[in-house]
């Protein structure tokens, strides 16, 4: 050996020297197992193993006491492979394969005679003899050692096959390497650097799959490819194998005399070169090459944890999100059959069905309905994934053939209909187009579209089921806001019988005749104002708050209803505060309509502003018949609930509402038998500059100081 080779096979060897030193120790720490009888004999072999590696680290390969440590270590592993047979208490396999076990033990045996033959002669002759009988008779001893393994695995009982596979597998890869490194050298004469670093590298590698056989979780380790690893692994091999073949034929072709191998090279590459871009790239060889794979890898056609990732992702978060959930629908059934289009096809409000939604593919209009009643019942009924070029070949599963549509017939790219059931009803029907490899659809098929349609089915279904609620919430906001409408109608015509009434009494008094003209301008006022209103229930931001003065507003409330009834007002001066003026005005009159009509007639209503420096309030006090606490807790405010014959209850709930929303606050405090009072609170104008420059203030501060 050169320096450089022999340097490189003693780390290899050293390699192979610590690795069967680690599995030793590995299978010594797995004996709180089960019971094995070949844990002795695999511990025992993995020892020699790694002697025998550290003699060639340290002393070379060729060296006597070296090969008679191979010998040694052989006759382990064929010993190994002798107890594994009584794993699964074969105990007629065991006799059977004992006088086979013991004629390759004695022919490695033999190997002490050769050993002591090429190095106990000077004469080249009887050494080179002795080395290819060696180099034969160790080929037939692999040989031996892989047919018994081979039947260990094949009766192997269905317990001990997962526990044997490792150990069974390590054992044939070095047993193989082995009679392929003998034949070379039977062959070609003496091994070369580079196989006898091979060996080194091949026990480093083997000795520790053989101790995972022993370890505790072992027999439920399991080497699985993923498809897509498989998919670049196969990919690549065809790569080199292309380019191996024309590197090979163009040097072919060089070997030809004349001007004529130039050209016929330079010809050959660039029909190869053509070759290699117009096929390798196309979607249609991509695809083949990977049905091929999928069908002779693999036990299965579909990665169905894979597929269902994809699924998801299409279905649920597409990139995409202006495109509607039913053409997302369509793509996530037709990604996973590698179908290039589709159709969806939904009912309408007379469970007609007709065309929902198209992915890529485009059509005239279809005949509405695009399906019979008869199709569309046995489908629900049967669950039944529609095979289109079966049933163009006249073959039929449920009687489906009578009632296909001639449309879907005659469009030749219709290869698949999934039907789409949620709770044991049809919500929709999915029309796949044909992959571009064309196939037939099998059992794997029509499980997995079934599961992904029923998946399909209840992410329409509850998209539909979000959309009727959506409806439904916008009918009933527009019936709360007919309600409160009618509420303030029903005040006005209260107000204009109220005002009728006293007329009859009082229409000579001057005094009243003015306030009645005020009282019909403000009743005229405000049903415009409800018109307006109507359309915008709800619509008010903080933008729109304003800065007004409390105690001109209440004064203008008092005006409006002093014509019905008598109120009394108390001046404080000026309050400014904070709000939306028009829906403040709104609430108060709500308030003040309540307090008249829970009062007697001649029981006036008191109307009180108060300035608390942070909050302005007005007070609305009544001496009615009051509430009960558990009513003002549980009932007031809640729409349609009323204390009064004939009351809608949506006075008080609309005026809560409409304080909240500017930021106050409305207090009810009721006594029964004595009265009510209601405070209704906004944040003052003061308060809220001060808290505005405060903050503006910090601001700056932290500004400064950043």
């Amino acid at each position: 050996m050169t320096g450089v080779s022999q340097m490189v096979a003693s780390v290899l060897f050293g390699l192979a020297a610590l690795s069967g030193g680690l599995s030793a120790v590995a299978v010594i720490r797995s004996r709180g197992g089960a019971y094995r009888p070949d844990r002795g004999a695999a511990l025992a072999a993995l020892i020699l193993t790694a002697i025998w590696a550290g003699a060639c680290a340290a002393l070379g390969h060729g060296r006597p006491p070296v090969l008679l440590a191979e010998v040694i270590r052989n006759l382990a592993w064929i010993f190994l492979i002798y107890r594994l047979f009584a794993n699964d208490g074969r105990s007629e396999t065991v006799r059977a394969v004992r006088p086979l076990a013991v004629a390759l033990g004695l022919v490695e045996a033999l190997q002490i005679a050769f050993i002591a033959a090429g190095h106990g002669f000077e004469t080249a002759e009887i050494a080179g003899l002795a080395a290819e009988t060696s180099a034969l008779l160790r080929v037939l001893v692999g040989i031996g050692a892989l047919v018994l393994l081979h039947n260990l695995l094949a009766g192997a009982a269905d317990s001990s096959r997962s526990m044997l596979a490792w150990i069974t597998g390590g054992l044939a890869l070095l047993w193989a390497f082995l009679v392929n490194r003998h034949m070379v050298a039977y062959l070609a004469g003496p091994m070369s650097p580079e196989m006898t670093g091979g060996t080194a590298l091949v026990v480093a590698i083997a000795v520790p799959i053989i101790a995972l056989g022993y370890a505790r979780g072992g027999a439920d380790l399991s080497l699985r490819t993923s498809r897509p690893v498989t998919f670049r692994l196969i990919s690549l091999a065809l790569i080199v194998i292309y380019l191996f073949a024309m590197v090979g034929l163009s040097s072919w072709l060089g070997w030809m005399s004349g001007d004529y191998s130039r050209i016929a090279q330079v010809g050959f590459l660039l029909a190869a070169g053509a070759l290699s871009l117009l096929w390798l790239p196309s979607p249609k060889s991509r695809k083949w090459l990977q049905v091929t794979i999928l069908k002779h890898f693999f036990r299965h056609r579909y990665d169905y944890r894979s597929e269902w990732i994809r699924f998801t992702k299409t279905i649920g978060c597409a990139p995409d999100e202006t495109r509607p959930l039913s053409e997302r629908a369509v793509q996530s059934l037709a990604d996973i059959t590698d179908s290039q289009s589709g159709l969806l096809l939904l009912p309408d409000g007379e469970d007609v069905f007709s065309l929902g939604a198209d992915w890529r593919w485009s059509l005239p209009d279809l005949p509405n309905p695009a399906m019979s009643d008869e199709l569309t019942r046995l489908l629900e009924r049967e669950e039944l994934i529609l095979g289109f070029d079966e049933a163009r070949r006249g073959i039929e599963h449920c009687g489906e053939l009578p009632h296909l549509p001639d449309w879907l017939m005659a469009e030749k790219r219709a290869w698949a209909g999934v039907p789409l059931i949620h709770l044991g009803r049809l919500v929709g029907v999915v029309i796949l187009a044909r992959p571009l490899i064309p196939r037939d659809l099998d059992w794997e098929d029509f499980d997995i579209l079934k599961v992904a349609g029923r998946q399909v089915a209840s992410y329409l279904v509850e998209q539909s089921s979000q959309q009727a609620l959506d409806e439904a919430a916008r009918f009933d906001e527009f019936n709360r806001r007919m309600a409160f409408v009618m509420h303030d109608i029903k005040n006005v015509s209260s107000q204009s019988s109220l005002l009728l009434r006293n007329a009859e009494k009082h229409l000579d008094n001057p005094e009243f005749r003015k306030d009645m003209l005020i009282t019909l301008r403000k009743s005229a006022d405000k049903l415009e104002q409800m018109l307006a209103r109507l359309g915008r229930y709800g619509t008010h931001t903080a933008d729109d708050r304003e800065v007004f003065d409390l105690a001109s507003l209440a004064r203008d409330v008092q005006m409006r209803f002093r014509a019905m009834h008598p109120i009394d007002f108390v001046e404080v001066g000026q309050c400014r505060v904070v709000g939306i003026r028009e829906a403040f005005d709104q609430a108060l009159s709500h308030l003040v309509q309540n307090a008249i009509d829970a009062s007697d007639a001649d029981a006036p209503v008191t109307i009180e502003v108060a300035n608390g420096g942070l909050r302005g309030s007005i007070v609305v006090l009544d001496r009615g018949s009051g509430m009960s606490p558990p009513f003002v807790r549980n009932q007031l405010f809640k729409p349609f609930v009323s204390s009064k014959k004939g009351g809608f209850g949506i006075g008080a709930c609309e005026a809560r509402e409409l304080v909240r929303a500017m930021g106050g606050r409305l207090e009810v405090d009721s006594r029964e038998g004595i009265g009510t009072r209601f405070t209704a609170s906004l944040p003052s104008a003061d308060a809220a500059h001060l808290m505005s420059s405060s903050g503006t203030r910090c601001t700056s501060l932290e500004n400064e100081a950043a």
